[in-house]
């Protein structure tokens, strides 16, 4: 086996020695592809969600920006579901395919609503005070449709990710997978903001939806032909949750009992024929007494007589490792919620400056964001290509995950300055130009000034996506691999919400968001984010200089070979 394996990697986790045989960069193609055609279909119905529902299905555009939010907040929480039923019960290899099945049905019955007139309301012309609103059949096949479409893609989009680094045993294939699995995620999301949404504005809702269908089936076949080349986990006995749970009831159960150091006072496993540790280690001494032995928790064939009582150290060990992962995990959550704020006032912003580029062609405003994903698909293979040879060659400075991580915060930061600065240029030529207090007034500058900031966001996410998604996998229990980029989703999805309460706490106690932003101060809530962001990349910093690698020592998953 390879040196570069953890220890958790060589546990006996495969359905026989002949799966080690499978894997490796033949899978490659098989899951970028699925997930390149899963990305697209979810991203053709979900970039236009608002608009479809407004003229469609006659909602107001509150009401279908929560729908909107709804949706998008299922497909970035619900992977942690899914990802715990890939550990607990199934496996990923199950959930996959059976996820893109959901999200076939979702988005077919989506097809559906556009196809038939009576899933649908009657037009409603513009500031007409007639428009009737949906039935509740209409309403009823519409957010069913949502709701497994939802949670199709909630359910393979990480999974994915979590199953194709498995199919690699060095720490720097997976880092590559990584790179590579976050570039496809981008570039599909492009292609779906832009080709499939203009078919949608300008041919039919029918057609974009079937596409979306066509590609989410193609995704299936896809993963489906692949079958003989994966590399699949056997089936765990019990849930490693229930196992960590076990771990804090032991250790409460035997608080009073007095710790010893020997080994032989620990329960091992006796089918862990590695026996990775002699004793546990230190930290977190309490968490040691699920493991120590008592008189009555061994049975006399060696077996543990009551689980709640007695656990193994390994179990113990996977505990800890996720304590030591939270404070970090944290700071995933205050660098998620700036960059939503800076998406969520983004379209306010390009509504209010010049989108005409050239004579015949105007920006959507709705499109401003995918300069983001731009940016980001770019980063990567600079990073992946060019970064990483200049750094293995010319210095000694090696770009461990959460180093990558780290750089991801500054640039966050960066841009969160570049948007203030910005934003402060826009509303002194609101000033100069008395445009305040008229709200469809545009101000003379071009939209594109607007491209700067999100290219400092997007490429930080470049940075700190696969080096979040790497980092996770490598450094989460050989039990939750499957749940460990689950958890990137999870933050981001928690970030959203995060932003929208900060927004509405703006607008509350403050005059610098109001309706019209022209007579607002929204260079002052970028400030602020830029505060908020700065506090957290200092937190960071604290925990990241501390956290020593549990796998693989102080080397990076992704760093190249020398």
């Amino acid at each position: 086996m390879d040196n570069s394996a953890s220890p958790d990697d060589e546990r006996a986790r495969l359905s026989s020695s002949d799966s080690r045989k499978n894997g490796g960069w033949i899978t490659f193609p098989y899951m970028i592809g699925t997930m390149a055609c899963l990305t697209v279909a979810a991203g053709g119905w979900v970039s236009n969600l608002i608009v479809y529902l407004i003229q469609e299905f006659n909602m107001k555009s509150i009401p279908a920006a929560k729908v909107y939010n709804v949706a998008n907040g299922c497909i970035t929480t619900f992977p942690i579901l899914t990802g715990i039923i890939a550990d607990s019960f199934l496996g990923c290899f199950p959930v996959i395919w059976i996820s893109s099945l959901i999200s076939a049905l979702g988005i077919l019955l989506l097809v559906f609503t556009a196809a038939i007139d009576k899933l649908r309301p009657l037009v409603c012309d513009d500031g007409s005070s007639a428009c009737k609103n949906p039935s509740t059949t209409q309403y009823a096949v519409l957010y069913v449709a949502l709701a497994l479409a939802s949670l199709g893609a909630a359910g393979t989009r990480f999974t994915i990710g979590s199953m194709g680094a498995y199919q690699f045993d060095k720490p720097k294939h997976q880092g590559i997978f990584f790179n590579w699995y976050t570039f496809t995620l981008y570039t599909s999301i492009v292609v779906s903001s832009t080709a499939i949404v203009y078919i949608e504005d300008n041919i039919s809702w029918t057609w974009g939806f079937a596409i979306s269908l066509g590609l989410n089936i193609l995704a299936l076949a896809i993963f489906l032909s692949g079958i003989r080349s994966y590399r699949h986990v056997k089936e765990q006995e019990g849930s490693p949750f229930i196992n960590m749970a076990r771990v804090v009831v032991a250790a409460i159960q035997k608080r009073k009992i007095p710790l010893f150091e020997q080994s032989h006072h620990y329960y091992h496993d006796p089918s862990d024929k590695h026996k990775n540790m002699a004793s546990p280690t230190p930290t977190f001494k309490f968490l040691n007494r699920a493991a120590f032995i008592t008189v009555g928790d061994i049975k006399s064939d060696g077996s543990i007589e009551n689980t709640w009582r007695l656990c193994t150290i390994q179990q113990v060990e996977d505990l800890k490792s996720l304590i030591k992962l939270a404070p970090l995990w944290g700071s995933g959550l205050f660098l998620s919620t700036p960059l939503i704020i800076q998406s969520s006032l983004l379209v306010l912003q390009a509504l209010k400056m010049d989108r005409q580029v050239g004579h015949h062609f105007k920006i959507p405003a709705g499109s401003m964001s995918v300069f983001v994903f731009i940016w980001t698909a770019i980063s990567i293979p600079f990073i992946d290509r060019l970064l990483y040879p200049f750094l293995a060659k010319c210095s000694q400075f090696s770009l461990t995950p959460l180093r990558r991580i780290g750089i991801g915060h500054v640039l966050t930061i960066l841009s969160m300055a570049v948007s203030a600065l910005v934003e402060s240029q826009r509303l002194r030529l609101v000033r100069s130009h008395h445009l305040q207090g008229q709200n469809g007034a545009i101000v003379p500058m071009s939209v594109l000034w607007l491209v700067p900031q999100l290219a400092f966001n997007g490429i930080g996410e470049g940075f700190h996506i696969p080096g979040h998604l790497g980092f996770y996998y490598q450094e989460f229990p050989a039990s939750l691999k499957s749940t460990s980029t689950a958890v990137v989703a999870m933050f981001i999805g928690i970030g959203f919400y995060m932003g929208n309460t900060l927004i509405d706490l703006v607008q509350r106690t403050t005059r610098w968001l109001p309706d019209n932003i022209n007579d607002g101060r929204m260079d002052n809530v970028f400030w602020l984010c830029c505060f908020l962001g700065s506090a957290n990349f200092l937190y960071y910093l604290v925990f990241a200089s501390f956290y020593k690698y549990k796998n693989i020592g102080d080397k990076p998953n992704d760093a190249p070979s020398k």
